[in-house]
């Protein structure tokens, strides 16, 4: 199954990520930002131990769970100039009305400049969350 997508868009970057759920389609939607923002082939590669950059969010909504989630990673990426090739969504569970999350950005230790695209922003206007065929589909743009 096709992970993610890039589609045309006049001038930021789009996406569209897949997943058997949720949590599969945010781990992708993930992987889609990162492939924007770094050359995570490269870094996997060259990856010689991996740490983990806890990620927890609290959202009403699953629109807004996967737009703080995505917009964490960045901050994260940015501020710590991390070199990141995944990330691991570990539970998204439900309790007094709140969506919470928690999972994992996978980093390399290793140091160099892997850097892409710089990604301003993971932007509310126009993300979307579907349900079709047992598929979720996350539609979403990103300031760059």
């Amino acid at each position: 199954m096709q992970k993610f997508r890039y589609l045309p868009h006049t001038a930021d970057m789009r996406f569209r990520a897949y997943g058997s759920s949720l949590k599969a389609a945010l781990d992708n939607a993930a992987l889609a930002l990162l492939g924007i923002m770094l050359d995570i082939r490269k870094i996997r590669t060259q990856a010689k131990a991996a740490r983990a950059v806890r990620i927890s969010q609290r959202a009403k909504t699953e629109e807004d769970l996967v737009w703080f989630t995505l917009q964490d990673i960045l901050s994260k990426v940015d501020a710590k100039k991390l070199n990141a090739y995944q990330f691991r969504t570990r539970s998204i569970r439900r309790s007094q009305g709140d969506i919470i999350l928690e999972g994992s950005l996978i980093c390399s230790r290793s140091r160099g400049d892997n850097a892409l695209l710089s990604v301003k922003a993971v932007t509310p206007h126009d993300l979307r969350i579907s349900r079709k065929a047992g598929l979720i589909i996350i539609d979403i743009t990103v300031d760059v």
